[in-house]
């Protein structure tokens, strides 16, 4: 089987198995089948010295180019891995942190990304504690993104590559799209010059996007990873004491609480119920001094509850529902909303959506608001309302 061919099967299985349930068997065979592929594949890439750390960007040939996304779709495929040990679950992540890493150093060498892509994409928002400057990156490396995938999609129309309407494409889908179709024995047939410089400048466009995933992927598993080698040095938890155990320490204890217990009053019976008094009319066990008749229980049984009583008439639930409803409970807030774009920094960034419907929409709406906010500052000048505190 020839490369791509072996790079297309993995690929197909992995997508298939991404729009399945990650708890099923059969997606778990079809995760299974993929990593299998692309391990043999990595293997022959190797074995047949593919990419070389000689070489630069302008020795790889446009067919070769694609192969360096291999350790990219491992990661990938890696992260689907359902495992049930965590032992098993911080190889699963170091396993796909190796692979991203190797992607990330073979795109740096070969200078596939230039040294602002790699400022960009190499800090954590999560680690910046200005919240305007972390807001600032978070929308950098979004638009870089949203630049990528612009891009690609204006190559692929032009080739007339764009999938069916409503059809959306994952990464390993772009990936598969430009594999090379043709058999080994056309290698040597030449390609139109204004179809290959096409095919080069979307998958280097391609892997440029697959290293922005990357680096994201690299930071959420970093923090993935620590919360799990946490979980497994917490202590585990204690499990119930064998029966045998259980009945020692209770007879243990019970011995313990007669020694120290007070002596029971003498003279009553198995029931409880001996005499109250003794001969010289002491008391031997406690009592509770009663009317005689049974019409005078009756009558203190029904004051227990009277009128003037308030009993609940609703469940907590209910009554945190209404208040709820009333705007007594403060919503919002927290880490979320900090990290949240704001109205007027989320319509600035639809704004920039350059020859999109929406994206003429939203610029129009910007200019109005803009022009309203100009119009009220020449309406009311700073200070003009201020007394001066004379009332």
């Amino acid at each position: 089987m020839s490369l791509s061919a072996l790079f297309s099967q993995a690929l197909r299985a992995a997508s298939t198995a991404a729009s399945q349930s990650p708890f099923d068997e059969s997606t778990q065979d079809l995760v299974r089948s993929s990593l299998a592929d692309l391990t043999a594949l990595s293997a022959r890439i190797v074995g047949l010295s593919l990419f070389s750390p000689n070489e630069t960007l302008e020795d790889i040939s446009t067919r070769d180019l694609i192969y360096l996304a291999v350790p990219f779709a491992l990661a990938e495929v890696q992260g689907r891995v359902r495992v049930s040990e965590p032992a098993e679950d911080i190889a699963n992540v170091r396993q796909s942190q190796r692979h991203l890493n190797k992607f990330v150093s073979s795109l740096e060498d070969y200078e596939i990304v230039s040294e602002t892509e790699r400022k960009l994409h190499a800090q954590d928002p999560a680690a910046i504690k200005d919240p305007a400057s972390r807001r600032e990156l978070k929308i950098k490396q979004f638009q870089q993104e949203k630049d990528l995938r612009g891009k690609i999609e204006a190559v692929r129309k032009r080739r007339g590559l764009l999938p069916a309407e409503g059809v959306t494409e994952s990464d390993l889908d772009l990936i598969a799209s430009l594999l090379p179709k043709s058999s080994p024995a056309d290698d040597d047939d030449e390609e139109d010059s204004e179809v290959e410089d096409a095919l080069r400048e979307t998958t280097l466009l391609l892997l440029r996007l697959c290293y922005v995933q990357a680096q994201s992927q690299l930071l959420s598993s970093a923090q993935q990873l620590q919360m799990l080698e946490n979980f497994a040095r917490s202590p585990p938890p204690q499990l119930p004491r064998p029966p045998a155990e259980q009945d020692r320490r209770g007879k243990e204890r019970a011995a313990d609480d007669a020694m120290w217990k007070l002596d029971a009053p003498r003279g009553l019976g198995p029931d409880g119920k001996g005499p109250i008094l003794d001969a010289q009319n002491k008391p031997l066990r406690p009592f509770t001094l009663l009317p005689a008749g049974t019409s005078d229980r009756a009558r203190l049984a029904a004051q227990v509850f009277g009128p003037d009583h308030r009993l609940p008439t609703m469940t907590v639930d209910q009554l945190l529902e209404i208040e709820q409803a009333q705007g007594k409970f403060i919503s919002g807030g927290g880490p979320a909303s900090e990290n949240a774009l704001t109205s007027s920094e989320q319509l600035d960034l639809d704004s920039q959506m350059d020859g999109t419907r929406e994206g003429a929409e939203k610029e129009e709406m910007k200019r109005q608001k803009d022009e309203n906010w100009a119009r009220f500052t020449d309406e009311n000048p700073r200070g003009a309302g201020n007394t001066m505190n004379r009332g």
